[in-house]
């Protein structure tokens, strides 16, 4: 199986960008490496770049699955996992947008302002 080639300086400007228009301030985030499923299907587990951070609580995570694919999600424990509804994105932005508005309603609701 082809290596999954880590996050690009244009990818890294994409999440930079987004977080510091999200939070109003720079965002710092932490390049990792994960093993997940690309498939439910799978049996064996492949390597994935994984880019993290952390906002009061609440942990993001934005895996990169292949060239120009991308998977999500924001957690406050390990029960307490949450998604976007898409499954797989092609676009880097509109899969950071889409986490973040994710959480933001999810907090949202929690506090009783949407239902």
């Amino acid at each position: 199986m082809a290596t999954i080639p880590d996050f690009g300086k244009s990818e890294e400007w994409i999440i930079k960008t987004t977080l510091k228009e999200r939070y109003g301030e720079e965002k710092p985030f932490e390049l990792a490496d994960a093993e997940i499923r690309l498939s439910p299907a799978d049996r064996e587990l492949t390597t994935c770049p994984v880019v993290y951070w952390n906002h009061e609580g609440c942990n993001f995570v934005v895996f990169k699955t292949g060239d120009r694919r991308y998977r999500c999600q924001f957690f406050y424990r390990g029960y307490q996992q949450y998604g976007t509804g898409v499954h797989e994105y092609d676009d880097l932005s509109e899969c950071m947008v889409s986490l973040l508005q994710a959480q933001a309603d999810h907090e949202a609701r929690e506090r009783g302002d949407i239902k």
